[in-house]
């Protein structure tokens, strides 16, 4: 039977402990997701070593993503879950794609800046052409949708342009993908920096809350939150700290911000971010324990990721396919 809906991607990387940015941005929609669409979810190895990875780091944490996704209530049932090393067609579209990308439009990309400037000793090539990687994983299955933080749109924007310069040159090769950015906990920020991104690399763990932080550490992180000079509980552009855990407690609460500052009119921050931290840590609870349970069945994992393998593997050939006969390569 062929599937009719639209289809969805996201890919994460296996680099790190994923934060409650990642978990409030993207991974809780994305249940809600497969009734709609047909979705594939993509453990990103390749784009992961662009920065030197310790191998065996690298495996493990390959394991833990989908057992994070699984236990954050993805059924790899009912959506594609796989790692992208295992599905070759992403590189080989990824080399086609590059040699109709400009390297303009690579030297403008925000992260790339970044990321040189973190790591000033590597500064390789794939870090440089890795959206165009990015632009091949969308692509490979014929994207409707794209569910990103804002700081991705970028990434998403390029990948339209490519697309476009494509079927200019060869008509009805690509779906052009619209990105989807969540309206409430779009961008959640850092607790010491809340004029920053919280990021899952940031040096500062008290920055940072983890989806797997037990929760006697999730509360003492909320406790050292950087709030604002005054005690007032409301949202503003000029109290960044305090809007921010606003934005974590709506998205955990399902409150809106107004009923919030209703809730704590009148009570102290230190109430407030104890709040915030009960919050947090109530929710992810089972989230850890399903986790834990996931994570010593390595078997369960693997068949996951094959079956998931499989049927991107499907999907992807059909794509792949077509862009080599475009380009004129000859398919035996």
């Amino acid at each position: 039977m062929i599937d009719s809906r639209p289809v969805s991607f996201s890919g994460v990387q296996p680099s790190g402990n994923l934060t409650i940015g990642n978990y409030l941005g993207a991974i809780k929609n994305f249940p809600e997701f497969s009734e709609k669409y047909k979705c594939f979810y993509c453990v990103v190895d390749e784009h992961a070593i662009t920065v030197r990875q310790k191998p065996a780091e690298l495996r493990r944490r390959t394991y833990e993503t989908p057992a994070l996704y699984i236990a954050c209530g993805l059924d790899p049932e009912k959506n594609t879950l796989y790692v992208q090393s295992h599905v070759p067609a992403h590189a080989e579209l990824a080399w086609i794609l590059n040699c109709f990308t400009m390297f303009g439009e690579l030297s403008r990309m925000t992260q790339f800046k970044d990321k040189s400037a973190k790591h000033a000793d590597n500064i390789n090539a794939g870090l440089f052409t890795y959206p165009t990687l990015m632009a091949a994983d969308i692509l490979l299955y014929q994207t409707d949708v794209v569910p990103i933080g804002i700081d991705q749109k970028q990434h998403v924007e390029l990948t339209r342009n490519i697309a476009d310069r494509f079927n200019q040159l060869f008509p009805d090769t690509f779906t052009v993908p619209e990105p989807i950015i969540p309206k409430a906990g779009a961008k959640i920020m850092s607790l010491q920096e809340p004029d920053k991104k919280m990021s899952k690399s940031d040096e500062n763990e008290n920055a940072v809350v983890r989806i797997l932080d037990d929760r006697d550490t999730i509360i003492r992180k909320f406790k050292r939150a950087v709030t604002d000079s005054d005690s007032a509980i409301v949202c503003s552009p000029d109290k960044p700290g305090v809007t921010n855990l606003i934005t974590i407690y709506s998205c955990f609460t399902g409150k809106t911000a107004e009923e919030v500052e209703k809730e704590f009119e009148g009570r102290g921050y230190g109430e407030f971010k104890l709040a915030v931290g009960d919050a947090c840590a109530a929710k992810l609870a089972p989230v850890q324990e399903e986790y834990k349970r996931l994570l010593a069945d390595k078997a369960y994992l693997e068949s996951v990721m094959k079956k998931g393998a499989e049927e991107a593997t499907y999907y992807a050939r059909k794509t792949l396919s077509k862009v080599r006969r475009k380009v004129g390569f000859v398919n035996l």
